[in-house]
């Protein structure tokens, strides 16, 4: 380690100006001898509430056992985390985005107004890992992120079953009648069998893998169990690198650059990831000064192969992923399709990384010359419809709706399509629009879930399309689209559809259309008003006032405003 070698390191603690410094930490236990070592902040988004966060309070003391020992002073601070499957049935689903800025507000105050040297970050979930990583970027002092891993699998009736199956259950077949009380009981008992993300590539392990595909979590530590010993062995690591890091002077910014944020694109494509993600790495990217668009989704869209085959995507689970190479096997098998002169936190490059790397041993990771699909797992649409783009996750979807025309049945709210669906009024052919769940319109960029569930759910998932300027779970499957560009609230083409008005899906060809002239969107777009905000008070009305744009990635502008 970085003990009596050269470093970088400068104490903060020293001279008379930092003699208030010195009283504070004194005054919390901290001896001199402890002031002149690097101080690395323990970023800890343990909760009671969520079984995805319940275990980082022991995670954290291997972190801080690994900074002790290796010459560093840990300081722990606590940070909210929330999952987005506790409001389910409470109201619409619009802070889960919004929260990424104020986490990573968050630990830009803590990192500034304690002067940190260095961060590690511990989250399991959705848009809490980028929401700390963008933080942690905008600082640019060394970090690393330590996932919680996922959950183990537990199976009703002999099936692997998540909670993307009680959801579908609890919003679908329950209300229409398919599935008794105890039946869902049952389901719920057994969903979520321990501590951990979901087992399933939702948004929570997406992101998960993708922190280490950025090269900002240790080789082979993402997708590591949260029940296995080797979780801890590898947070015991990450305190121990924390502090060479901080010695090193080694950043985000030399880490995450064009090269890892296009590798992390990669694996994001391979491994069928949730369409949060391209909203994530935009984001976070943009705290770097890195410009990513959806041009470059798309470009690499066509030549990478789905290679995941973990639910939705196929049978497997992310146990399943990580007993068959996890990350690193991943990046083995995806050969010149990464950029493997890509800086990590291991101290090397993702190539250094790959040397001692077999590939896939296990079912859940494909080879590139036998891929699940030849096709990525997402592409990015555009057309008259969403000049802009949308996103949709094509490895979820069965092969007779890649293509789709049919009538719109229009839609200002998630929970509007919703009564449509149990009231038979959705008809097979049909193309649900529900518009006004975009970034300002939700606001938040709500989580069209109900209907995406109740489609499966009665069986309308091969038959039914779904177009919407709101985001979705990544636990949703079928013939969904998302983030359409510009989105209603901003006037986007998708505010003037009309019943019955002729929308037309291809997702091979990267189009989605409105068969209506030129002219006459444009007529409809002269007579057309934005309605009044949904919400006038707290952070959401803020966010709604202050959101880039879904193609941009939907945080929250920086201040002054940007154009």
């Amino acid at each position: 380690m970085a003990t009596g070698k050269s470093s970088n390191f400068e104490s903060k603690f020293t001279g008379p100006g930092a003699a208030a410094r010195r009283a504070v930490y004194k005054g919390a236990g901290y001896t001199d001898e402890d002031l002149e070592k690097p101080h690395i902040g323990v970023a800890n988004t343990f909760s009671e509430t969520t079984p995805a966060h319940v275990h980082l309070r022991r995670l954290a003391e291997s972190v801080k056992a690994g900074i002790w020992s290796a010459g560093g002073v840990p300081h722990e601070f606590g940070v909210f985390a929330t999952c987005g499957n506790v409001g389910l049935g409470a109201g619409p689903i619009n802070y889960e985005l919004l929260i990424r800025d104020i986490l990573a507000a968050s630990i830009e105050i803590m990192t500034m107004g304690h002067v940190l040297d260095g961060l590690v970050l511990l989250a399991s979930c959705d848009s809490i890992i980028p929401g700390l990583l963008m933080g942690a970027f905008r600082v640019d002092v060394p970090c690393i992120m330590v996932t919680g891993g996922p959950m183990l699998v537990d199976r009703w009736r002999g099936e692997p079953t998540t909670l993307a199956e009680v959801n579908r259950g609890a919003f679908g077949q329950y209300p229409m009648g398919y599935m008794s009380p105890q039946e869902l009981s049952e389901m719920e008992d057994i969903a979520c069998p321990g501590p951990g993300a979901c087992p399933l590539m939702g948004t929570a392990n997406t992101m998960q893998i993708l922190s280490e595909a950025l090269g900002i979590s240790l080789s082979g530590s993402s997708t590591i169990p949260a029940v296995s010993a080797a979780k801890y062995r590898s947070a015991t690591e990450a305190g121990k690198r924390i502090v060479d890091l901080v010695h090193k002077a080694f950043r985000p910014s030399a880490i995450v650059d064009q090269r890892a944020i296009r590798n992390a694109i990669v694996v994001d494509l391979a491994i069928g990831g949730s369409t949060n993600a391209p909203l994530h790495l935009m984001s976070m990217a943009r705290e770097l000064g890195i410009k990513v668009t959806l041009d470059l989704f798309d470009e690499l869209s066509r030549t990478t192969p789905l290679l995941a085959s973990v639910m939705p995507n196929g049978p497997h689970s992310i146990i399943d992923f990580h007993r068959s190479g996890g990350v690193p096997a991943l990046l083995k098998e995806l050969g010149v399709l990464v950029d493997q002169s890509a800086l990590t936190v291991d101290g090397g490059t993702v190539g250094d990384n790959l040397k001692s790397v077999g590939g896939s041993h296990g079912p859940a990771i494909a080879t590139l010359d036998r891929p699940v699909k030849p096709d990525a797992g997402l592409a990015v649409l555009v057309g008259n419809l969403a000049p802009n783009g949308a996103v949709v996750r094509t490895s979820a979807i069965k092969a007779g709706m890649l293509v789709h025309r049919g009538p719109a049945m229009t839609f200002d709210s998630d929970a509007d399509g919703v009564a449509a669906i149990r009231a038979g009024a959705i008809q097979p052919g049909d193309v649900m629009v529900v518009r006004y769940e975009g970034p300002r319109g939700g606001p938040g960029m709500s989580e069209v879930m109900f209907c995406t569930d109740t489609l499966a759910s009665v069986g309308l998932d091969d038959a039914v399309a779904l177009v919407t300027d709101g985001r979705f779970s990544g636990f949703n499957r079928g013939p969904i689209i998302g983030h359409v560009a510009p989105e209603a609230a901003d006037g986007g083409v998708i505010a003037i559809i009309e019943d019955g008005d002729v929308i037309d899906i291809d997702i091979p060809a990267r189009k989605l259309g409105v068969e209506l002239c030129d002219s006459e969107i444009q007529r409809r777009l002269k007579t057309w008003h934005p309605p009044a905000p949904k919400v006038t008070t707290g952070i959401r009305a803020v966010y709604a006032q202050t959101a880039l744009p879904a193609d941009q990635g939907a945080a929250m502008q920086r201040w002054p405003l940007e154009s």
